[in-house]
């Protein structure tokens, strides 16, 4: 769940000048000033409640610091979320955008805040009976399935991305993130990038993909099993939705012994309410009209690699002493972990 607490040092802002921006751009209670705290436990743009009166809103801005190339782009954030609200995908209310650097220092944007329940795992292991695990993971399913049927033309996103070679431009990108962050030895990750780059990406598919669709990305309503917003754009593009949905499976490869991978590798899940994964995959073919899902094994190494890329960019900018979160350098030590399960889906 998600955990809010003071803003950190290194996160500080100027509530006062906030404050006199949020106002002079009509956001309703900000006249009356701001209260300000902060989400902890994300690893990419630092999160913060504004108490504005008797309104509530959610802000989010980038890190401070040099930041990687094309990294922490709240701008895409607001834009696809914007643009989502006219559809039946489960979105926060998007407020403002703002792109002067001087009113706190980088851009940000301010949303509606929502009351709801964030899971911290997958398995859902507190607070949840059988019956409702089984309902968070099909509105999961439906909400992923409704996003990558909105067509993005017709949402004003056709512009969003480049819709040609999504992998393999995702290959390249991520491999070049991974290399200017790299702090250790890793060569599984080696191995798994010289897999990937050497076999042919699949044939391109276009829709809007999320980049970082799992359940703690998720809110869900406060009382009934269901997800009322999908949050944490930050990765959001024009690319190929089997991306999204290998993504979203990854915790059916990883254990559950090892804590901090958050996944479901030894766990019952079907006395946990939990659909075997190709129960979910039929499911999201049912829902998006496909027949089934070719090339599966290179999208799951693929998703690993690129969590692997993603975690050890978190473990940097840890030791760098500019992340968004308090454990940062546990979470990205993640990286090695994620690149030998990556590395062993290729090599099998």
């Amino acid at each position: 769940m998600a955990v809010l607490g003071p803003v950190t040092d290194a996160h500080r802002i100027d509530e006062a000048q906030l404050a006199r921006w949020l106002a002079d751009q009509g956001l309703p209670g900000a006249e009356r000033g701001l209260r300000v705290m902060q989400f902890q436990g994300g690893q990419s743009n630092p999160t913060f409640h504004l108490e504005a009166g008797d309104d509530a809103y959610v802000l989010r801005k980038k890190p401070p610091g040099a930041l990687l190339p094309s990294a922490h782009m709240v701008e895409r954030e607001y834009k696809v979320m914007a643009a989502l609200a006219a559809t039946d995908v489960p979105v926060p209310v998007m407020r403002l955008l703002c792109e002067d650097t001087a009113v706190i220092g980088t851009a940000f944007y301010v949303m509606d805040y929502l009351e709801g329940r964030i899971p911290g795992e997958p398995s859902l292991d507190e607070g949840f009976d059988p019956d409702e695990r089984a309902a968070i993971w099909d509105s999961m399913n439906d909400a992923l399935a409704k996003l990558h049927k909105v067509d993005p033309a017709a949402v004003g996103l056709d512009g969003f991305g480049k819709p040609a070679n999504y992998v393999g431009r995702q290959l390249d990108r991520w491999t070049k993130q991974f290399e200017a962050s790299k702090t250790d030895p890793m060569p599984d990750m080696d191995a798994l990038i010289e897999w990937l780059a050497s076999h042919e990406p699949p044939p391109d598919e276009v829709s809007i993909v999320h980049g970082d669709f799992r359940l703690p990305n998720l809110m869900l309503h406060p009382t009934e099993p269901r997800v009322i917003a999908i949050l944490d754009w930050e990765l959001s593009t024009l690319g190929h939705p089997l991306s999204d949905l290998a993504y979203n499976c990854m915790p059916y490869r990883m254990p559950y012994d090892e804590k901090a991978l958050k996944g479901m590798v030894g766990l019952d899940l079907e006395a946990l309410g939990i659909p075997a994964e190709e129960d979910y995959i039929a499911a999201y073919c049912r829902r998006t009209g496909r027949a089934g899902i070719p090339n599966l094994p290179f999208f799951q190494a693929f998703s690993f690699f690129r969590l692997a890329a993603i975690c050890q960019g978190v473990y940097a900018r840890g030791l760098a002493g500019n992340a968004s979160s308090l454990d940062a350098l546990e979470v990205g030590a993640k990286a090695p972990r994620l690149a030998q399960i990556g590395w062993g889906i290729a090599s099998g």
